[in-house]
């Protein structure tokens, strides 16, 4: 039997369902993937109130924890039925019942849990549905009281890579986890069950000679699991901050902000930085300093759509949301990038003719930012922000709100050489002419002119690019800011006073350049 450490999330949870227990709560429903962990946790939870515990399933019946044979009653009824009866002390974990949702049984399950609270405290009983899924039927919503059980904290996880090194041969054990590996691999952990987390490292020991663990190995593993929970997996991109052109304040702050994740920092107290808003035109490289933020922390990306997760039925949407959080904690530390957040939450603080889906959901966004310890740096996007209400963007709930103007002339070049070398290309171009004439372009606008010069260049029996191509391919654009102008406007000056700029001004020979904020 497997006692948990009284500092873990698990063991706090545990504490919570032996008190349930003792105030005689007859219905609980425990939120779990983990049937063997959290039933071995139950057995303590169960014990801690002085309660015998026994296991029904569809193929065996009632159980004991070792799986004697206590009543060979596959059928739900029939064990309901068996634990109305039965007068012994005892808590019943039923693992397959939600499977059986008809509403014959439903109607059993809550009858019998109504009985329960009359019996007399030498007969107390209690049932406790295992389930995967936190959907509870409506007709039972008002009996049961719902337990999410965490996965693997970070305490968990150590104790289980200690396990598995110690089942190596001792000669091995001092270099199976070198300086750096260890946090390494607990980190790539977070987020997985006890076994997925127990399989990586086995397989990390025994596919290297000699044994070591591997943390890229584990992170490959965790990518797979969370995007079948829901969020998508994307690569950081792997030059890093230096992959965006300008956006000098910007880089900075995230500079900074990259001290405060790790061991050290969580030694001298340190909290770890919530997250950041980025505003501004499309085009600008918003959705890049979100994969760049990634690979700057080292830590895993993750994006949420929050818009593919409205539902037409009430909760369901907000069920959603929470879901994905919930994958985001436990995947902890990572960066969650919420792209167009604008969109998504739209019209939440007024009118926004959807039945108050975007009001719901703004506010389960608003109550996790808020309340969360969980180390996930939440990288908001947004094109647009009039229609967001301002409760989202205060302090408190991310660290800092920036405003992602039109590149400078000197951002401009970045953009261009940053682009160029990317490419691979090294032909000598007058950048500073090039910037000049790009006066108005977005930044995704100033990189997409070179695979169209690169085309035309190939096009001529596949010569080297040149100064006049990019300055053909510029001819052949209209940047964003001459078909939106009114609404570029209007973000500047909405951003007076509420947003950081993320690039410095630009200074000329007649002074500085006019902003219009």
């Amino acid at each position: 039997m497997t006692t948990l450490a009284t500092k873990t999330r698990g063991a706090r949870v545990n504490a919570d369902v032996t008190a349930l227990l003792r105030a005689r709560n007859t219905l609980l429903w425990v939120v779990s993937k983990e049937e063997e962990r959290v039933e071995r946790a139950l057995v303590d939870a169960a014990a801690a109130a002085k309660l015998e515990i026994r296991f029904w399933d569809c193929a065996d019946g009632i159980t004991s924890f070792d799986r004697a044979l206590v009543e060979d009653l596959p059928n739900p009824a029939a064990a309901l039925d068996f634990i109305a009866k039965d007068k012994k002390a005892c808590v019943y974990v039923m693992r397959d019942l939600p499977k059986w949702s008809d509403p014959q049984t439903q109607r059993k399950l809550r009858s019998v849990a109504r009985a329960l609270k009359a019996a007399p405290s030498s007969q107390m009983r209690a049932i406790i549905i295992l389930s995967p899924s936190a959907d509870v039927p409506p007709e039972l919503s008002g009996h049961a009281v719902v337990v999410d059980y965490p996965l693997p904290d970070r305490v968990e996880v150590a104790a289980i890579l200690d396990g598995a090194i110690d089942s190596i041969p001792e000669k091995y054990r001092a270099g199976a986890a070198p300086n750096g590996t260890r946090e390494a691999a607990i980190d790539a952990a977070m987020g997985l069950s006890q076994e997925e987390i127990e399989s990586c490292f086995a397989r990390s020991l025994v596919t290297s000679s000699p044994p070591r663990i591997d943390p890229k190995l584990v992170g490959d593993e965790k990518k797979k699991v969370i995007s079948r929970q829901g969020l998508q997996v994307y690569e950081p991109d792997p030059r890093g901050l230096d992959a965006i052109g300008g956006l000098d304040q910007l880089k900075a702050w995230t500079q900074l902000r990259r001290l405060a994740f790790g061991a050290k920092a969580r030694e001298y107290g340190l909290d770890a930085p919530k997250g950041v808003v980025l505003v501004g035109p499309p085009g600008t490289g918003k959705s890049l300093a979100a994969k760049c933020f990634a690979t700057a922390f080292g830590l895993p990306l993750f994006r949420a759509d929050l818009g593919a997760q409205k539902s037409k039925f009430v909760g369901e949407s907000e069920q959603n949301i929470r879901k994905l959080i919930a994958v985001a904690e436990a995947a902890a530390p990572c960066v969650l990038w919420i792209d167009e957040i604008d969109k998504a939450l739209k019209g939440a603080s007024g009118d926004q003719g959807d039945g108050g889906v975007s009001s719901d959901a703004l506010g389960v966004v608003l109550n996790w930012m808020q309340e969360t310890k969980a180390s996930v740096f939440v990288v908001a996007t947004a094109n647009d922000v009039r229609g967001l209400p301002p409760e989202l963007l205060r302090r408190g709930r991310f660290d800092e709100v920036f405003f992602v103007d039109l590149p400078t002339t000197k951002e401009r070049r970045e953009i261009l050489a940053v682009t160029l070398k990317q490419k691979g290309r090294v032909e000598p171009i007058d950048l500073d002419l090039v910037a000049e004439k790009t006066d108005g372009f977005t930044g995704s606008e100033i990189a997409a002119i070179v695979p169209d010069a690169m085309l035309q260049a190939f096009s001529d029996g596949g010569r080297l690019i040149t100064t006049d191509d990019l300055l053909a391919a510029i001819k052949g654009v209209v940047p964003l800011s001459k078909l939106a102008g009114d609404r570029l406007a209007e973000l500047r000056k909405w951003a007076e006073g509420r947003a950081r700029r993320a690039s410095s001004l630009e200074t000329v020979a007649t002074g500085k350049r006019e902003l219009a904020f």
